[in-house]
């Protein structure tokens, strides 16, 4: 399969697993609403943010939805990917070139979106989707990443998006009107996308001509290109005008037998007159009640630029509309993304939250069907992620005056979120578990670096869970310092090993216990079942 190759590549193919996992603090005074919904904003790089989340998230989100800088050379955007090697250094960090023809901005855009790209498919269920914005200027490079990181077949859809509804005559070619988001599932034998509701102008189609008691009914061809065997035979209308067969060139699509059936059952349209072609009966009854999503999203139906502007405008007033944000999404353009790709229980993740727009559309999808969507958020602006993005969700939670105006309030959604930080990483610049870490903390990454998937419970106790068949033990209390190890409890010796929580009944796998140190003997650990892994040298991410 062709590959797409670039200015370090190779620094960034691997390096989703070099970022250090950090401590995620959150911030109850910048949070709002109910703490419990489940809902995340974390503010930081999302490199480093999803690192973080991953060890309690892996496998869990059903729907991924990501707006990245379109890197059209007029915007700045900086991500601080701390690859280790003098190319990267120069590459990555910092603004992108304006000049069109400076082809390293291309470079530097591929060098910031892998390793991203790489974690989020992480977090997917294996049912799960992820939808991502973009333009024209990166479209081709996109897909051929997702590609190499999804699989060419997981590749769904790439939908455009009627972005604007009027005709730009002062572009140099073509008019500019429509933006792509391109669909890739994590495995398309196990992704579902549910139907969009049908519309008003889909039924309007559907009639009653003959009064037909089982309701509305519209009328298709009977007739086909395809050669079909039985699929030519004469006829007689019911005014008594002979057909010979079908149109030239086309053949019935069913065998004479069922035509008469369906003629009995009244399932044939002849025209008023009983004299016309016969066409089948489709009747708004029978039919699905949904249609599948088409590959164009027009603005009519999933809103424009203009409209989402106007929506920011509204929640924080008109005076601050054209500055609070420069390029956000319609909701509308959101709740069509999760009404077909997610249920009332999924997890969705956006990992460029910019305004919130995803997380808006969740609250609103929430509080139009009843449902438990959960969202996280990643802004690494401490700006825009303090003021625009938790201040809108704040709003639109409990409720704010449009554009400012008093007299015309709009009720809240309720739910809520937790406003959260990035903190220190996981593990120090010796490899020693850091000070300021906690043994739920540290549980939580050595379940997932051991099994692979996500801690099932804030550990309480030094059996963390068991994962195919292995069960997973952490012997870790954070001392003061000058505490010897043992004293502290991070050595596995004989007497902790007997006292040890038993693992599940009919365990018939390993114990694996995570310790600092370990004076119990080999063959002791063989007579219990257990392998010991030395902290931090045998976990994996450190």
């Amino acid at each position: 399969m062709p590959t797409l190759d670039w200015i370090g590549k190779k620094a960034v193919v691997n390096h989703h697993r070099e970022v250090p996992y950090r401590l995620i603090h959150c911030d109850s005074a910048l949070s709002a609403g109910d703490a419990e919904a489940g809902n995340l904003l974390v503010q930081g790089d999302n490199l480093e943010a999803l690192r973080a989340l991953l060890p309690y998230y892996a496998g869990k989100v059903k729907c991924i939805y990501i707006d990245p800088p379109y890197n059209t050379g007029n915007e700045g955007w900086v991500y601080n990917d701390n690859v280790n090697s003098p190319e990267m250094r120069d590459w990555l960090g910092k603004v992108v070139g304006k000049e069109a023809e400076d082809l390293s901005r291309h470079d530097k855009w591929l060098c910031m979106m892998y390793p991203r790209l790489r974690l989020l498919r992480e977090f997917l269920r294996e049912d799960g989707v992820i939808f991502v914005s973009i333009d024209d200027n990166e479209l081709h490079h996109l897909i051929c990443v997702m590609n190499d990181i999804f699989g060419k077949n997981q590749f769904i859809s790439c939908i455009a998006w009627q972005k604007i509804f009027g005709r730009n005559n002062t572009a140099k070619f073509v008019s500019d009107t429509h933006e792509h988001v391109v669909v890739f599932a994590r495995n398309t034998q196990r992704l579902v996308l549910n139907l969009l509701g049908r519309t008003d102008a889909e039924d309007s189609r559907y009639r009653n001509p003959d009064s037909d008691p089982r309701g509305p009914w519209t009328a298709s061809d009977l007739s086909a290109r395809n050669p079909y065997s039985l699929g030519v035979y004469a006829l007689e209308t019911p005014s008594g005008r002979k057909i010979d067969g079908p149109p030239a060139g086309r053949y019935w699509t069913i065998s004479k037998e069922n035509f008469e059936r369906l003629h009995r059952e009244n399932r044939i349209w002849w025209g008023a007159d009983g004299s016309n072609f016969p066409r089948l009966k489709r009747f708004l009854s029978e039919v699905t009640q949904g249609v599948i999503p088409s590959s164009l999203w027009l603005h009519s139906e999933v809103g424009h630029n203009q409209e989402a502007k106007q929506e920011l405008g509204a929640i924080f007033s008109d005076a601050t509309r054209d500055t609070i944000f420069a390029t956000p999404k319609p909701v509308r353009l959101l709740t069509r993304i999760l009404s077909i790709a997610t249920g009332p229980s999924d997890l969705i993740l956006d990992s460029f939250a910019g305004s919130g727009t995803t997380g808006h559309a969740v609250l609103d999808l929430n509080k139009q069907d009843g449902g438990n969507r959960r969202f996280i958020l990643c802004e690494m602006d401490p700006g825009i992620a303090k003021d625009v993005t938790a201040e809108r969700l704040r709003r639109v939670i409990g409720g704010y005056d449009k554009g400012g105006d008093k007299a015309k309030a709009v009720e809240g959604l309720g739910g809520g979120f937790r406003f959260c930080r990035l903190g220190t990483p996981l593990f120090d610049e010796y490899g020693d578990v850091a000070q300021d870490v906690t043994f739920p903390d540290l549980a939580a990454h050595i379940f997932f670096s051991e099994t692979g998937v996500p801690i099932p419970a804030r550990a309480q106790s030094e059996l963390l869970g068991v994962h195919q068949g292995r069960a997973v033990y952490l012997l870790f209390d954070a001392a003061h310092p000058g505490t010897p190890r043992e004293a502290a409890g991070n050595v596995l010796t004989p007497d902790r090993l007997s006292r040890l929580p038993d693992p599940p009944e009919g365990l018939e796998g390993l114990r694996v216990i995570y310790a600092e140190g370990c004076t119990v003997s080999p063959d002791r650990l063989k007579a219990h079942g257990a392998i010991f892994k030395q902290i931090p040298y045998q976990v994996e991410g450190v």
